[in-house]
């Protein structure tokens, strides 16, 4: 597809990103992605592999190259339910996998906003995370073997359905979160877990990260791998959800500095089978735990979802995140991590740093407090290039400062190549150019993107995202919800 019929491939979904495309093609086999790289190597022409386009970073932008889709490569190859994995195409949906798998009592365990639409090789090309990582880790521990296609047209098929396999440099980790720039996957065996069978939720007002630590210490303790989710929403998030139309309510009393979703999980008869009251085990042991808690002043107040539809009630308050601020774009929207034990004092100084920076900008926060991930999204009240690039340094500055990350699962795109010049190790960056230049000579795949150049000034000046909704409302004590 040229012209028109391309236009649609050259926009993210936000319309934050915005080329024109020289083509669009659509393989439907590993062959076809093949002589397409040839024939584009031939030509020395720029190729941008791409997924569901659920990217927040800008790693699709593809002015005047060639946009490789990967929608119609959608099949699953193979289910081993004994083996527990399934090898897929590279852009088949998470979502319809995890369907599929349902009828096996398997599930994919990568769970995120964007599963819906997102596809299995853009989400390890960018090594998504999500809501699950406290459980089952990031892609990358998901991804038992690769077939990628190289600049070249070579075909490297790694599809092994191994666990352990320790035949020299593990090549498949230099694919997973390269963005594309080093090749093209279309294929993977994905490692699966038991879909649970029972799931126990609940929202709890904390006061402080410290207080949300130790109750987070004290769920694994009484309930190990069960524990899949632990979900931060600071009070910065439902003041946003506040201001914007169609708020959701939380059943949580007061005004919590800290809300936090837990989610259990299991399949076991043990943690699943109804006692003669009705009570499951599971949920059982959640209530006991934020029980003790309460009394102990770990947490002001809990509320215990009853039926699927409170815990799709709860879900909703975490998972609209993305669209608060589609009223005050452009906005500056960062994916950080720090260690965990630091994630209070960061969130403290970080606050501090910006309200310095800018006094009457909305500042909301919301993140994976596990695994010490958190989402930063500043509304500045000057919106000029200049300025979102001055509050998106404040913000690595502070980061760094807590021996963090500037990207914990979104990715580098173009959006983080000044962050990339300023802070990533100069000898890791020397390092990725030479690995680039050895995979890609030609320089031809997803150039401009992950590695930046010496002279990059980095993107800093598109930076919008969506909206989002919701406000508190009262209870007390643990209840039902």
């Amino acid at each position: 597809m040229t012209g028109d019929d391309a236009a649609r491939y050259g926009r993210d979904w936000r319309g934050q990103y915005v080329s024109q495309p020289l083509a669009v093609v659509r393989p439907a086999t590993t062959g076809q992605v093949s002589a397409v790289l040839q024939a584009a190597s031939a030509a020395k022409l720029a190729v941008t592999p791409m997924g569901g386009n659920t990217g927040l970073v800008g790693g699709t932008l593809a002015e005047g190259g060639l946009v490789v889709s990967l929608e119609r490569m959608n099949k699953i190859r193979a289910i081993d339910a004994r083996g527990r994995s399934a090898a897929v195409d590279a852009g088949l949906i998470v979502a319809d996998l995890d369907t599929a798998l349902a009828e096996h009592g398997l599930r994919f365990p990568l769970s995120f906003g964007a599963q819906g639409s997102a596809m299995i090789g853009g989400a390890l090309s960018t090594n998504a995370g999500g809501a699950n990582v406290l459980a089952h880790g990031m892609s990358r521990a998901l991804c038992l073997g690769l077939e990628v296609v190289m600049p070249d047209g070579q075909i490297f098929n790694d599809m092994l359905d191994l666990r352990k396999n320790n035949t020299g440099l593990d090549l498949k980790q230099l694919f997973i979160g390269a963005e594309g720039t080093l090749g093209i996957i279309t294929g993977a065996v994905l490692a699966l877990t038991d879909r649970p069978v029972v799931h126990a939720t609940a929202l709890i007002a904390l006061a402080g990260y410290e207080e949300g630590l130790a109750v987070l210490n004290r769920l694994r303790r009484a309930n190990g791998v069960c524990v899949e989710a632990f979900e931060v929403m600071p009070r910065s998030y439902f003041q946003q959800m506040s201001r914007c139309t169609a708020a959701h309510a939380s059943p949580l009393s007061g005004d919590p500095a800290l809300t936090v979703l837990a989610e259990l999980a299991s399949s076991s008869p043990a943690d699943c089978a109804q006692g003669p009251d009705g009570a499951v085990p599971l949920t059982e042991r959640l209530t006991t735990t934020l029980s003790d808690c309460l009394e102990e002043g770990l947490i002001s107040d809990a509320v215990i979802a009853q039926t699927g539809q409170q815990r799709s009630d709860m879900w909703r308050l975490r998972d609209i995140a993305p669209e608060l601020s589609l009223g005050v774009r452009p906005v500056v929207a960062a994916d950080v991590s720090v260690p965990v034990r630091l994630i209070g004092d960061f969130a403290s100084s970080l606050e501090a740093a910006l309200a310095a920076a800018d006094a009457d900008a909305l500042v909301w926060m919301v993140g994976h407090l596990g695994d010490g991930n958190l989402h930063v999204v500043v509304s500045p009240t000057v919106k000029t290039p200049s300025n979102l690039a001055r509050i998106r340094a404040i913000i690595d500055s502070e980061t760094v400062g807590h021996n963090g990350s500037f990207s914990a699962e979104h990715g580098i795109g173009i959006q983080k190549l000044a962050s990339m010049m300023a802070h990533k190790d100069p000898v890791a960056l020397d390092l990725m150019r030479r690995i680039k230049t050895a995979f890609d000579p030609s320089g031809i795949m997803n150039p401009g993107k992950v590695i930046p150049t010496r002279s990059t000034s980095g993107d800093a000046t598109t930076e919008r995202h969506p909206k989002q909704q919701a406000t508190p409302h009262p209870e007390k004590e643990i209840r039902k919800a």
